[in-house]
C-alpha cells in the first residue's frame, strides 16, 4: 500500500505551506506559499544569513527615511525567501502583498508589480508567482485587475462564500480558503469538537467546490491552514491543497487507504449568486466568524510584517554602525 501522501498526489494537487527550504527538498510539492510568518521564521535559519547580509548591504546604499529602506529591504528579503523556494518547486511560489495594503487597491496593484519586478531582476517569471491578496473587497479587486494584466493571483483569508464568490468574479487564479482557522472559531465559539465530516471549515470548503464546478468555475480552490490530517482526508480530490511539513510528515508514514472526498464528477446543481460590492459587504457582516477571522488574520500577517521590518531596522543599525 502507497501512503496516503502519495495516494493524495494522485486526485490533488500538494502544495507546501513553508518556508522551510529542507523540508520542501524532501517533501518535493508542486508548488509553495508564503505569508509574512512563514518568511520571518525562514529568515531566522542559518539557510539565510547570506540572503540577510546582502539585503542589509544592498539596503546600506539605498536613499530615503530609514523606515522606508528598512520595508524595501524587508521586501528584498521575503523575494529571497520565495527565489530559494522557486529553484526546488516545479509549479508556482505565492508572494503576499503586504497585510496592511489590505483596504488599498490601488496601492495592493503598485506592490504586485513591484513584486513581480524583483522576481523578474532574479530571472524567475511571472508565471512561476502567484500573487497573495487578502480577500477583502479591495484585495479581490485588485486581482481583478492583475489577472488582466497576466498577473495570476491567490485570494488568502478567506472563510466565506461570499468571499469566494466574489473572488471567482473577478477570474481569481485561486483561492486559498482556511480551514482550520474557520474550525478555531467554531470550537471557540461551541465548545466543541468536531469530527472530520463535521468540520465547519471542511464543510465551507467543500461547499465553494461544490459552487464552483457546479458553474464551471476556473477558479483554483485550495484548502489551507489544517490543524489534523483529518481535514486533508476530508478534502482529499480538492483541486488543490497547501500542507504544513509536520502534517505532510504525517500523510507520508501512513499507510492507509485513502477514500477521494471531492470530485468535479459529483457537483450538485444549485442558483448562481450575484454578488456587488453592497450585497458582498452585508453578506460578510452576517457572518461573525468570516468577519473576524478577516480581521484577525489581516491583523496577525501585519504583526509580522512589523516584526521582520524590526528585525530589519536592527540589522541596518548594526551595519552602520
Amino acid at each position: 500500500m502507497t501512503s496516503k501522501l502519495d495516494q493524495l498526489r494522485d486526485m490533488t494537487t500538494v502544495v507546501a505551506d513553508t518556508g522551510d527550504i529542507e523540508a520542501v527538498a524532501r517533501l518535493k510539492p508542486v508548488d509553495c506559499t508564503t505569508n509574512p510568518t512563514i518568511v520571518l521564521k525562514a529568515l531566522g535559519t542559518p539557510m539565510f544569513a547570506d540572503a540577510i547580509k546582502e539585503a542589509v548591504s544592498w539596503g546600506k546604499k539605498q536613499g530615503g527615511n530609514s523606515d522606508a529602506v528598512a520595508a524595501a529591504v524587508a521586501d528584498r528579503l521575503a523575494i529571497s525567501v520565495g527565489a530559494a523556494l522557486s529553484k526546488l518547486v516545479p509549479g508556482r511560489v505565492s508572494t503576499e502583498v503586504d497585510a496592511d495594503l489590505s483596504f488599498d487597491t490601488e496601492a495592493s496593484i503598485a506592490k504586485a508589480h513591484g513584486i513581480i519586478a524583483s522576481y523578474k531582476e532574479r530571472g524567475i517569471e511571472r508565471d512561476r508567482i502567484l500573487i497573495k491578496l487578502a480577500s477583502t473587497w479591495e484585495g479581490i479587486r485588485a486581482a481583478e485587475v492583475l489577472q488582466k494584466e497576466g498577473i495570476d493571483c491567490n485570494l488568502t483569508l478567506l472563510f466565506s462564500k461570499a468571499q469566494a464568490i466574489a473572488c471567482a468574479d473577478a477570474k481569481a487564479f485561486l483561492i486559498s480558503p482556511f480551514v482550520g482557522r474557520i474550525l478555531d472559531w467554531y470550537k471557540k465559539s461551541t465548545g466543541k469538537d468536531y469530527t472530520a465530516e463535521e468540520d465547519p471549515g471542511v464543510q465551507s470548503v467543500r461547499d465553494i467546490y461544490n459552487y464552483y464546478k457546479a458553474h464551471d468555475i476556473k477558479t483554483i480552490v485550495m484548502g489551507a491552514s489544517f490543524r489534523n490530517a483529518g481535514e486533508i482526508e476530508a478534502l482529499a480530490g480538492c483541486d488543490r491543497l497547501t500542507i504544513s511539513p509536520a502534517l505532510l510528515d504525517e500523510l507520508a508514514n501512513d499507510q492507509g487507504a485513502l477514500v477521494r472526498k471531492l470530485s468535479p464528477d459529483t457537483k450538485k446543481a444549485e442558483p448562481r449568486i450575484e454578488i456587488d460590492e453592497k450585497a458582498f459587504r452585508w453578506m460578510m457582516n452576517e457572518d461573525a466568524m468570516a468577519t473576524e477571522k478577516l480581521a484577525e488574520g489581516i491583523r496577525a500577517f501585519a504583526k509580522d510584517l512589523t516584526a521582520l521590518r524590526t528585525m530589519v531596522q536592527k540589522e541596518l543599525q548594526l551595519a552602520a554602525a
